[in-house]
């Protein structure tokens, strides 16, 4: 079991930034475990919309909504990850979810979470205005 717990969301100007973190922990996962960790996001009325992931070996993929404004990390014991964004729209408003999948581990061709993750958070809400 993974269990993972967002923070980091509110509302903010268009233009601002916001940086979200995860704690992540859990019996089925170690810095050594073979979970891809992300983020993904949700609207209302909307469908789940894969934003970043970073790999086993830090390798990191974004969807391209989001590419050049926000940057997935995840800190060397691998027990937090973060996603720093930048240059918010409007259009980002939803909420986020952190994920950990053992097949999400791209999100460059778009499709990642294109079916919900092995395991989610409860999620943080963005607002941008």
């Amino acid at each position: 079991h993974v269990q993972l717990v967002e923070s980091g969301g509110g509302s903010v100007q268009a233009g601002g930034s916001l940086r979200l973190s995860c704690a992540i922990s859990g019996s089925s996962y170690s810095r050594y475990s073979r979970y891809c960790m992300g983020w993904f996001r949700q609207a209302p009325g909307k469908q789940r919309e894969g934003i970043a992931v970073i790999d086993m070996d830090g390798k990191t993929s974004y969807t391209d909504p989001v590419k050049g404004r926000f940057t997935i990390s995840q800190d060397n014991a691998k027990n937090t990850l973060h996603l720093q964004m930048s240059s918010l729209k409007s259009e980002d408003t939803a909420m986020y979810y952190c994920a950990a999948d053992l097949v999400y581990c791209d999100c460059s061709d778009g499709n990642c979470y294109s079916t919900p993750p092995d395991y989610r958070g409860q999620g943080t809400q963005v607002t941008v205005s």
